[in-house]
């Protein structure tokens, strides 16, 4: 411990006069009656000297009076050492994508150190390792007073990308001329680079430094998946530690549904880590974003585009019987080009029609006038793909011209070596156009056509041509059909027209064509796509910051994120494409302390805690405490006074934080819950609601009590303005006497909030709630629903909402549609799956014991927020919608 004004000690010294002067207490005075002669004669003539305060008393006194000199000299406990130095001090910290797991925390460490320096006067400069999202360069701010630099510390937040470490050495190499300075460094365990020696050398140069480190891993970092046939393979990168470590990486869809989790293992010494996660791909093309569990960075956030989606592709033959023969077959080339990325489906024209299918590949299959072509063309036109293969039976079908559906007309025959419209030698591949989906490709003089269908000439062929051989011919044509689009090869899907399909470029045209049938254009080739939504420091997707500007298409693979490209979406909202933390810097590696600091841990460097008001405190009680004993000394405390002195005493203590309990529903305001029967569903929907009713009592007007179980049927539910409802997966249908008195209830102005606790992000989570919410729906009375938005008075029946997220977001919540005037137009039901009461609760440390996915403590607050809203709803219903009280609110604002 340490006093922070140690001279104020010297009034220790006047303790003896204290007791000196507080020694003697003067008599207490007796009544007596007023006759004169009486009063007279019970005088003493002997001289009285006056009584001597008891020693305890006396003792209490000077106790009082050292806790006051002793408060005010400011003592301080868990203060540290005192930095070294006394010039100015410099703040180093480190705040790149791997410093945002454990933010708080290292700002509060900082903060303690802080401490240190502004007791003794010390002033202050701060240097961030990272860029801000204006794209300044990074320097040191000018010094200034602790408390000045506190406002800085406190508005300072991560950002997603990686520090600068040779820009921040050259910042304290022209900072340096300050003599005597230290030096606080707060890393965040990474190299971040090659530039780290550089970095910590003008570290060691500036001053003394002291360095937290040591008790805090590093962040890991998600990297981008891996696609195979069947799976996406995730991979988590990490610096080697000791023990093998395991974390959770959840696949997550656009409106923040978890589709599946898995979890990866890191053995120990290794710093990467595989697992698989198993999709369908209806499911795997909804992915967005892959999040790692535990606190939320830019680290752990991948996010996906089309590069990583596997879109249906049906295949037809117009030979069936060898169509996939080794090496000769007419599709035996397109399945082994189109098996890596795509999910290929066999079948006939209506099996394939009947799903979701992105693409058709016709391979030498023509398509006379029929019910067949009818339901293709009525695809094409809803906005498939189809992809053609010439081939011996499409020329025959161009001589009689049946087959319509091709992108151009086709002469009659085709052209091959030794033929009427023959070549001397096979001819090679033009390069690709610019407006070509295929622009950019290699195009490699191995691949040789010898035969092909010709195009008739016409005046837009040149448009609708996207490959062509060098003598100009057409290979690949194609034309829009509606909101889809025709494409067809002039040569075969096989060897033997052309070596095309034997090439490596082969498999780049289909997939650039793949890619073509999702929306992803082919201009995008070049294009510069600006930031739509980029990632924050904590991994959230938000506006661009304002250094942003865009990037050329082709270059996402070699960007690395800066102020100028951060992490996040680029394009239209037809061709997104993402730009990933992980995909351009180098693997995590440890980085070790500064030698020659001091080093000191998160934990070791704790804020410091003054005892002053404490003992403040404390005095001021005991100077109550010695003002009532010298009343009653001295016979002037009487009953009633003590008993008024007492009470002002309690007051004085203050409340445990607990709620207030009552036995009487009807007299105090509270919430219940619906027992589910499951002890742990019940305990979280108890702690719940008493997390959210403190939250109430703490920032409304209102008064809520301990919440209670009820049991429709036995309990009287009339009681509670709000019932919350959670729904576990073996949930039976309610019986009869449930089922009407929660009907009476409802229609008597009850709410319901019914909670699956298994939607949006957390889907999942609680398997089988969606069905059992069918069986318990049966037998009640529920309105016809609509989704809860900005526009509903629920919205905005306390805080303005406008996302009504609990443990988990991403899911609709369903209120009544109509406006019931019976009912004051408030709805009886509520329909979500969020798991409110887990966002809500909290133990009895204090702490709330439940994560909330993936938003973090903003969340949690709009989840608190949304609670509010529900209990002002359920206390005055429909009075914020009430058209008639806005003329009296205008008048009373002046207007």
């Amino acid at each position: 411990m340490i006093f922070v004004a140690p001279w104020v000690l010297i009034g220790l010294l006047v303790l003896p006069l204290l007791w000196w002067l507080l020694r003697v207490t003067p008599p207490a005075p007796r009544s007596e009656m007023f006759p004169a002669v009486r009063f007279l004669l019970g005088l003493n003539a002997t001289e009285e000297t006056p009584a001597h305060t008891p020693w305890w008393l006396l003792t209490l006194r000077l106790l009082a009076a050292g806790l006051v000199i002793v408060a005010l000299a400011r003592p301080v406990i868990d203060a540290g050492t005192a930095l070294a130095g006394n010039g100015p001090v410099l703040l180093v910290m480190d705040n790149g994508w791997a410093s945002a797991a454990d933010w708080g925390r290292r700002k509060e460490a900082a903060g303690a150190l802080l401490d240190r320096a502004e007791r003794t006067g010390r002033r202050v400069a701060l240097l961030t390792t990272a860029q801000d999202g204006s794209g300044a360069p990074i320097k040191v701010s000018a010094t200034m007073p602790v408390t000045e630099l506190r406002a800085r510390l406190a508005a300072l937040q991560p950002q997603p990308w990686p520090p600068d470490r040779a820009a921040a050495a050259d910042a304290m190499q022209a900072w340096r001329d300050h003599t005597r300075a230290s030096v606080i460094y707060v890393p965040d365990g990474l190299t971040d680079g090659p530039d780290f020696g550089r970095f910590a050398a003008a570290i060691r140069d500036t001053g003394p430094v002291t360095e937290i480190c040591c008790d805090t891993a590093s962040a890991p970092l998600l990297l981008p998946p891996t696609s195979e046939a069947d799976r996406l393979v995730v991979h988590l990168a990490q610096t080697p530690r000791a023990r093998p470590t395991q974390a959770g990486v959840l696949a997550q869809s656009g409106d923040g549904r978890t589709l599946a989790r898995t979890d990866v293992t890191v053995a120990a010494g290794a710093s990467v880590g595989s697992a698989p996660i198993p999709l369908p791909p209806e499911l795997r093309n909804r992915l967005t974003r892959l999040v790692l569990e535990g606190p939320p960075s830019a680290g752990s956030v991948v996010l996906l585009d089309e590069r990583w989606r596997r879109r249906p592709v049906g295949l037809l033959s117009g030979d069936l019987t060898s169509a996939d023969t080794p090496f000769t077959g007419s599709i035996y080339f397109l399945k082994r080009a189109l098996e890596p990325f795509t999910e290929l489906r066999e079948g006939n024209a209506a099996t394939l029609l009947k799903r979701d299918i992105s693409v058709l590949v016709l391979a030498d299959r023509p398509l006379p006038s029929g019910t067949e072509r009818d339901a293709l063309e009525a695809w094409v036109r809803k906005g498939g793909l189809l992809i053609r293969f010439a081939g011996p039976r499409t020329a025959e079908a161009a001589t009689n011209d049946t087959d319509t559906l091709l992108p151009v007309r086709l002469l009659a025959g085709d052209r091959q070596l030794g033929g009427a419209m023959s070549w001397s030698q096979p001819a090679g591949l033009a390069p690709f156009a610019t407006t070509s989906p295929f622009a950019g490709l290699p195009v490699s003089d191995d691949v040789k056509v010898a035969r092909q269908v010709l195009a008739e000439p016409s005046a837009d062929l040149a448009g609708r041509t996207w490959a062509a051989l060098q003598d100009g011919t057409p290979l690949v044509t194609e034309t829009p059909l509606g909101a889809g689009r025709v494409v067809l090869f002039h040569v075969t899907a096989n060897a033997d027209w052309s070596n095309l399909p034997l090439s490596g470029i082969f498999v780049d045209m289909l997939r650039r064509l793949v890619e073509l049938s999702v929306g992803v254009t082919s201009a995008q080739g070049s294009a510069t796509l600006a930031p739509a939504e980029t990632l924050d420091g904590f991994g959230l997707l938000s506006q661009p910051p304002p250094a942003a500007t865009g990037l050329q298409a082709d270059k996402f693979a070699s960007t690395a994120v800066s102020p100028r490209h951060p992490p996040g979406l680029y394009g239209p909202e037809s061709g997104r494409q993402v730009l990933n933390l992980a995909t351009s810097i180098a693997a995590p590696e440890p980085a070790a302390p500064i030698s020659g600091a001091t080093l000191e841990t998160v934990q070791g460097s704790a804020r410091e805690r003054a005892l002053g008001p404490p003992m403040l405190a404390l005095a001021i009680l005991l100077l109550c405490v010695d003002m009532l004993i010298s009343l009653a000394l001295r016979g002037l405390l009487r009953a009633r006074v003590s008993a008024i002195a007492a009470m002002l005493l309690l007051l004085m203590i203050p409340a445990a934080h607990a709620l207030d309990s009552s036995a009487n529903p009807a007299v105090d305001a509270r919430l219940g819950y619906i027992v589910s029967g499951d002890s742990q569903v019940d305990s979280i929907a108890k702690a719940g609601l008493e997390g959210l009713s403190e939250y109430v009592n703490a920032r409304t007007a209102a008064t809520l009590f301990e919440p209670d179980a009820v049991q429709p049927g036995q309990t009287d539910l009339s009681l509670y303005p709000l019932l919350y409802w959670p729904i576990t997966a073996d949930a039976s249908e309610p019986s009869s006497a449930q089922a009407a008195a929660l009907n009476d209830y409802m229609s008597r102005g009850g709410i319901i909030l019914i909670d699956t606790r298994d939607s949006g992000s957390g889907a999942g989570f609680a398997p089988g709630t969606e069905d059992a919410l069918k069986r318990i729906a049966h037998s009640l009375i529920i309105p016809p629903l609509a989704p809860l938005t900005g526009e509903h008075v629920l919205s905005r029946a306390f805080y303005l909402l406008s996302d009504f997220p609990g443990r988990f977001t991403g899911d609709t919540v369903w209120v009544q549609r109509d406006q019931d005037r019976t009912n004051d137009s408030v709805s009886p039901v509520i329909i979500g799956g969020n798991d409110w009461s887990a966002a809500w609760a909290m133990g009895a440390d204090g702490n709330n014991p439940y994560a909330v996915i993936p938003g973090g403590q903003r969340q949690r607050i709009l989840a608190y927020r949304f609670g509010v809203n529900l209990v002002m709803y359920a206390l005055t219903g429909n009075y914020k919608g009430d058209q008639v009280h806005v003329p009296a609110i205008l008048q009373r604002l002046g207007q």
